[in-house]
């Protein structure tokens, strides 16, 4: 499973690139603005950083396949070689999904929720599906199924190639959960990357490490 990262602050997407451990960045127009940043801008210096896909989504007031495809063609435009345009899951949206199919553009369809959706984004042309299992979680539905049964049924039908990005990941054992359960992408906040690397007996042993190394070495 890869690991793209979920966030528009740039100086969290190069900490976490430097580490060599992020294939891609998925944001949006609201995390962007949330940093008081411009979006386009922002969507450059994100793929100057990251040589991987890079989700840009349509603005919310985006509702017609029309607006989306004209602000889909924008975001294209930022980086051929790195933008997917990110689109949501409604009627217009796999309308949008398929014509920026036709014209070669990648898309990404965000606000999964099910398989049938998941299965209708992937007929319609989504390079990738973005099922969010934070969110389920949140209403006492267990997000994972929902990664599981959605990678279940791709895999049923070898001529998908669509790939599932497991997203709305609040925590190390949603990840863990996520790679169990077949996700090919897990999009994960930087927060929750810091926190996997991190375990009480690591530091302890390297602690360990360092004073057998200091009695015999000195410093």
């Amino acid at each position: 499973m890869k690991f793209y990262i979920d966030t528009a602050n740039v100086s969290e997407i190069r900490k976490a690139n430097e580490m060599g451990i992020v294939a891609g960045v998925t944001t949006n127009p609201s995390l962007i603005a949330k940093e008081g940043r411009d979006y386009i801008q922002t969507l450059k210096e994100i793929a100057s950083i990251v040589d991987g896909p890079i989700s840009g989504e349509v603005k919310a007031t985006a509702t017609d396949a029309a607006t989306m495809v004209a602000q889909g063609k924008e975001i294209y435009a930022v980086d051929p070689d790195h933008m997917v345009v990110k689109i949501p899951m409604t009627e217009e949206g796999l309308k949008a999904i398929h014509q920026l199919h036709q014209l070669g553009i990648p898309t990404n369809c965000t606000l999964i929720f099910t398989a049938n959706q998941a299965l209708l984004a992937a007929r319609a042309g989504a390079t990738y599906v973005s099922p969010f299992l934070g969110r389920l979680d949140d209403i006492d539905e267990p997000g994972v199924d929902l990664i599981r049964t959605v990678a279940a049924v791709f895999h049923n039908y070898p001529d998908i190639d669509t790939k599932i990005i497991a997203a709305s990941v609040r925590s190390p054992l949603h990840v863990t959960d996520c790679a169990l359960a077949g996700a090919d992408i897990a999009t994960v906040p930087y927060k929750v990357l810091v926190q996997m690397i991190h375990h009480p007996l690591t530091e302890s042993g390297i602690e360990k490490f360092k004073e057998d190394y200091q009695k015999v070495f000195g410093q």
